[in-house]
């Protein structure tokens, strides 16, 4: 696995504010795009960058800086970017939450929950409703062992299947005119 090659929040700033910006990508669900982005700023969902990597890779030549909600997803999307080749790819140190915890300028939409939130909600209705399921039904138990050991799981592989699945609900996918 390579390296990971960030910039900060301060440093894109000052490339943007000095006509010097990389080509940004935003590889969040359309939904949280919609939400809030920085201006200028692309989006292509981290599971359509992955699947045409190569044909991203064939058409961008400049200096490209991946953009997520906390930089775990961008991640991702560099290592498969640099696997089709290209060299120039850096990641917004921190994600949409550094850069709007710094103030710099955003776009906003229509207000959505994003993805963890989601996964928070999901997974602890499973874990709550399986618990009190297993009053009537004591092996409704397992369900919420099983939400257990998938959070673990996510948290020591640091990915999130829920997060992944949840990510191709429609209501993530809506976007009007971002």
């Amino acid at each position: 696995m390579s390296t990971r090659s960030t910039v900060t929040s301060p440093e894109l700033n000052e490339l943007l504010k000095h006509g010097r910006a990389p080509r940004m990508i935003d590889v969040r669900t359309p939904a949280e795009f919609e939400t809030v982005h920085i201006p200028g700023a692309y989006n292509v969902p981290l599971d359509l960058l992955r699947e045409h990597r190569d044909e991203i890779a064939g058409y961008v030549a400049d200096d490209i800086v991946l953009v997520c909600r906390s930089g775990q997803r961008a991640s991702t999307a560099e290592e498969a970017l640099r696997d089709a080749g290209l060299t120039n790819v850096r990641v917004l140190d921190g994600g949409m939450t550094a850069w709007q915890n710094m103030g710099f300028d955003t776009r906003r939409g229509t207000q959505r929950w994003d993805l963890e939130r989601q996964v928070r909600l999901v997974a602890g209705s499973l874990v709550l409703g399986s618990i009190l399921g297993s009053l009537a039904a004591p092996k409704l138990k397992w369900v919420a062992a099983g939400i257990g050991a998938g959070l673990a799981t996510a948290a020591v592989t640091n990915t999130c299947t829920m997060g992944m699945l949840l990510a191709k609900l429609p209501y993530n996918q809506s976007c009007k005119a971002c």
